[in-house]
């Protein structure tokens, strides 16, 4: 076997759970899922961190006390560092593993990770040979397993000064809850999600997710609904664990977040307390430690929460007559949540661009979705009603989209998926046969007949269906929404990006 990064990912994805074992696991119920914490506890040592769970927005939360650690790093402007390193493990990834792995805001180059990948998959081999034990594939934990482990290998060996690890799944059974003493936690909006793993009700979930709490360390959490909160609160005073609920800081509403949806006060607010907490508990005798109140913020929590960038959330990127609007929202409350940015994103270039209240009729708007593992049908259905109330009022019509594609997560039409995009949990006969995008096909008119729909292969002839659709719409800017999953979007940004077909112009929107 090789040792360049290419290497590393081909070998990183023989450890993927294909779709089989994944249907065995949620026909097992939540039992499996406990095997993770012995597992990985048998390989990784203590790792002090800001630990982060929650079912939507813990990934944006993560990057933003991340952003906002960054600014206390070593630079012109900041000649009173208190950090020299932060590390910021998150997943799943877009467009390449290494960003799951990142050291000051930054992915792995593509050596570190593969010195820091095959460090970690040399040890397990050499380990399971001392016990006289195979060294193949059964020596090692799954992907996201090895990952994790990776991560902390990384981190330990890069000498940060301390890591925001976003849960992978849940929180009790969690693999990254090998963390025994973080140095804070938080828990994001919680919502129905994995419900195989983690149950079907909001308290079943709120009980995983309030497994990252750990005795005599504090804890965080956004408004909930009253069920979710209730569990949380009766899971911390069993963990003797203070548990206190952030509201959204007023001084947001002076700054322009990098991550502008509404719905991000929330999880920059919570990023705020996580970072004060951290900074106050190691840093509390150093005179440059700031000082947070409840009505001001240091200027480098500003900055950081004005510069966070956090790729496929929330975010506009153009191209000649295209603005892409991307969310990679991927569950009821994500998608509806994707939804009302892109109606309120609509309204206001629609009212900036003409007096009249409503959109000129024959304006293209496009939808460009999948989720392949998921009920599809079901986020469809809440993508459209979400839209429909929202461009209603605003915008005078129930027709949310004049066009519509739904493709496979597939990345380019010759050359398949690019190998970080790999994804082995989904059943690769109905994504050859194309069900689940005939069956959104299906949906959408049901939903609104007078939807043009297409149904593709690939993103990449996605891209290109948009782009003729465009093209044949004259001078008016297409208003496309890009959502439905985190493989969608990773895909898409790969084709945009990574050379074939790309056209952008640069960043905009944001």
């Amino acid at each position: 076997m090789g040792r360049s990064y290419g290497d590393a990912v081909a070998a990183l994805n023989t450890l993927q759970t294909n779709s089989a074992v994944i249907d065995s696991i949620r026909k097992a119920g939540t039992s499996l899922n406990t095997q993770a914490i012995p597992e990985m506890i048998e390989w990784c040592r203590r790792v002090g961190a800001i630990h982060v769970a929650g079912t939507k927005g813990k990934g944006s939360t993560s990057a933003f006390a991340s952003s906002i650690l960054c600014q206390y790093l070593p630079s012109r402007t900041q000649p009173h560092p208190l950090v020299k390193k932060i590390g910021l493990y998150t997943s799943p990834h877009l467009r390449f593993v290494r960003e799951r792995i990142r050291i000051n805001n930054e992915p792995l180059p593509e050596e570190t990770f593969a010195r820091y990948f095959f460090e970690t998959w040399d040890r397990l081999e050499e380990s399971a040979r001392s016990r006289g034990e195979p060294t193949d594939n059964s020596a090692k934990p799954s992907y996201f397993r090895f990952l994790t482990l990776m991560a902390f290998h990384t981190y330990i060996s890069e000498g940060v000064d301390t890591a925001i690890v976003e849960c992978g799944m849940g929180g009790e059974y969690d693999s990254t809850n090998i963390i025994v003493s973080p140095c804070v936690t938080g828990i994001t909006s919680l919502g129905i999600d994995h419900t195989q793993l983690l149950g079907s009700t909001i308290e079943e979930i709120a009980w995983h997710k309030a497994g990252i709490m750990k005795a005599g360390v504090p804890a965080y959490t956004v408004a909930q609904p009253a069920a979710a909160e209730d569990v949380l609160f009766k899971r911390a005073e069993e963990k003797s664990v203070n548990l206190s609920v952030v509201h959204d800081h007023p001084s947001l509403k002076t700054l322009r977040l990098g991550l502008e949806a509404p719905f991000q006060h929330a999880n920059a607010s919570l990023a705020i307390e996580l970072v004060s907490t951290y900074l106050k508990t190691h840093h509390s005798t150093n005179p440059s430690c700031p000082t947070i109140t409840p009505t001001s913020l240091p200027s480098e929590f500003q900055r950081g929460c004005e510069q966070v960038r956090w790729p496929g959330r929330c975010e506009i990127r153009r191209e000649k007559g295209i603005a892409w609007h991307i969310d990679a929202g991927h569950t009821l409350e994500s998608i509806r949540l994707a939804a009302s940015w892109f109606a309120s994103r609509i309204s206001s270039s629609q009212s900036s661009s003409s007096p009249s209240p409503s959109p000129p009729p024959n304006r293209p708007r496009v939808l460009l979705f999948n989720q392949q593992t998921r009920d599809a049908p079901t986020l469809a259905r809440a993508l459209h009603s979400t839209l429909v109330a929202s461009m209603g009022t605003s915008l005078g019509t129930v027709h949310p989209f004049t066009h519509a594609v739904f493709c496979t997560n597939l990345t380019y039409q010759d050359d398949g998926y690019r190998p970080d995009l790999v994804a082995m949990n989904s059943d690769q006969a109905k994504v050859a046969a194309l069900e689940v995008q005939k069956g959104l096909r299906d949906t959408w008119l049901q939903l609104d007949g007078s939807t043009e729909v297409e149904v593709k292969g690939t993103i990449e002839e996605a891209v290109r269906w948009v782009r003729d659709v465009a093209q044949k719409g004259g001078s008016e800017e297409v208003e496309v929404l890009v959502t439905g999953s985190v493989h969608l979007v990773g895909g898409f940004l790969e084709v945009l990006e990574g050379g074939k077909g790309s056209r952008m112009e640069g960043r905009g929107g944001q």
